[in-house]
């Protein structure tokens, strides 16, 4: 190879490294910036509770978590004897999944009664339903229903602070929101993790 060849060479890989670096230079500017989305609920992305649970459905057969993979889980701890803020943070829960229309199928509301003692399967059945079709109740004996809030960092019993728990398509706990949030903000946060 002669020197002319040599500086034909040098010569056309310095064009194509111009062309390739103008080629990622005009990608880089056109390229959108990646979508930012700030929650309505507290983001708990990472923590490392709130990963599973062992329950009964009113419908008699076992739930864990794994069984609603696909779908965001919106998962309240409540009691139905409860006078006023269950009942109002259910139907926010099912006011909110209506709202997003063919969205909401790929949303599933469980209330996990804390008083498994007076909430039998039936009357839970009824209960979850008035809220939302599609809703599903879980209970369990004593033992498992600790175990469950204590693995969501939920105090035993009948109290009316317990947050909803958002969970992403794939399994994880994403959000905790404030039972009194409204259900466009529920929403809103739902459809969010929904293109997650």
């Amino acid at each position: 190879m002669n020197g002319k060849d040599i500086l034909s060479w040098l010569l056309a890989l310095t064009i194509v490294g111009a062309i390739l670096a103008a080629a990622f230079l005009t990608l880089a500017v056109l390229r959108p910036e990646p979508e930012t989305f700030e929650f309505q609920g507290t983001d708990v992305t990472g923590v490392t509770w709130g990963r599973d649970f062992h329950l009964t459905g009113s419908d008699g057969k076992p739930y864990e978590l794994a069984d609603f993979r696909g779908k965001v889980v919106a998962l309240y701890f409540g009691y139905a004897r409860c006078p006023d803020v269950c009942s109002l943070t259910m139907a926010t829960l099912g006011e909110a999944v209506r709202s997003l229309g063919e969205d909401g199928k790929r949303v599933q509301g469980v209330f996990v009664t804390v008083d498994p003692r007076h909430d039998k399967p039936k009357a839970l059945t009824q209960y979850v339903r008035s809220f939302h079709e599609d809703f599903l109740a879980l209970y369990g004996n004593k033992v498992q229903t600790a175990r469950t809030a204590g693995e969501f960092r939920v105090e035993p019993g009948e109290h009316h602070s317990t947050p909803v728990f958002l969970i992403d398509p794939s399994g994880r706990l994403r959000l905790v929101v404030r039972p009194d949030t409204g259900a466009d903000s529920i929403a809103r946060d739902i459809r969010a993790l929904l293109r997650v």
